[in-house]
Formats: C-alpha cells, sequence, structure tokens
C-alpha cells in the first residue's frame, strides 16, 4: 500500500517541476514551437540575422513571410529553409523586438534583442579574443532568475510536503 503515496509524491514533483520551467527553455534556442528561429537571438543595430523555418512534418511546408519592426519583411520561398535580414541601424539598443512568422495558417513569433553596448564604429567581421577565452558564468547558471529559482523550490517543497502530510494522515486512519 505504499505505492499509492510513492506514486503521488513522483508525480506531484514531476507536476511541480514542468510548472517552474519558463516558456522559452522548453524550446531549445531562440525559436518556437513550429520551428521558426532567429540567430542570432542577440545582434547590433546594423547586424545580420538568419530567420529560419522547420520544413519537418510539424513545420510549415509553404512559402514563410517574416517580419519585424527592426527589419524589412522578409520572405522565405517554400524550397529554402533560411533566409537573412538586416537589422536596421538605428534599433534601440537592449529593446526586444518581436519577430513574426506566417506560413499559411500557422503563426508563430520570437524575440529578438538588441545589443545594449554602445560602438561608435560597429564591425561586420568577428572579432577573435587575443588574449584567451573570457569566461563567466557559464551555461549552467546564466539567464536563471533568483525569483524563479526561489519560486521553483517552494512549489516542489510544498507539493512534497502536502503529499507527505496526506500519505501520513492516510495510514493513521487506516490503522486505527
Amino acid at each position: 500500500m505504499r505505492a499509492i503515496p510513492a506514486a503521488s509524491v513522483a508525480l506531484l514533483g514531476v507536476a511541480a517541476l514542468s510548472a517552474c520551467v519558463p516558456a522559452g527553455a522548453a524550446v531549445g534556442g531562440s525559436g518556437s514551437t513550429f520551428g521558426f528561429t532567429v540567430h542570432p537571438a542577440t545582434v547590433a543595430p546594423g547586424g545580420e540575422v538568419t530567420l529560419g523555418v522547420g520544413r519537418g512534418a510539424d513545420g510549415c511546408r509553404g512559402r514563410v513571410t517574416v517580419s519585424s519592426a527592426v527589419f524589412d519583411t522578409v520572405t522565405i520561398p517554400r524550397h529554402e529553409s533560411s533566409a537573412t535580414a538586416q537589422v536596421d541601424r538605428d534599433a534601440t539598443r537592449g529593446a526586444v523586438y518581436q519577430v513574426t512568422f506566417a506560413c499559411a495558417k500557422k503563426t508563430g513569433t520570437v524575440n529578438l534583442t538588441i545589443a545594449g553596448h554602445h560602438s561608435d564604429h560597429p564591425t561586420h567581421e568577428p572579432r577573435h579574443p587575443s588574449k584567451g577565452v573570457h569566461a563567466g558564468e557559464g551555461g549552467s547558471v546564466a539567464g536563471f532568475d533568483v525569483k524563479e529559482i526561489g519560486l521553483g523550490a517552494l512549489l516542489i517543497a510544498g507539493s512534497v510536503g502536502a503529499a507527505y502530510h496526506l500519505s501520513r494522515r492516510r495510514s493513521g486512519e487506516d490503522g486505527a
């Protein structure tokens, strides 16, 4: 009879964990559920982004129209899976713009962030570090918010505590 409370605790724990995952983390990179992507997700004003569309089973099979307030409308032909767009030079630094993909009856949006640092002379060539790689936060910590982590821990602790309390109360009633 211990299997039922253990299964309840496990299911509540999984439910709490899945509720704590941000919507953007469910899809790898900067993309949408239909395979619409913008790469890179953060770009400097005047930079170039690659707009992609998934052509798989649940992806879009027709022509895709991509629009945003930060670049001219781009069309991805039905036989191609990507196109490039030039970001406006006067794009607001640090702003997040919405990129809208439209394909037949499917529509999706992806966020594009404009780099926040200021440079008087933007370069179009990639910069290579001359003295090694900059070591920073790493992928395991970058982008997490302390509030999100605290809320997730609180939800998990609460669900485990409630399941334990209910299982102990029921077993006490059965034994009496």
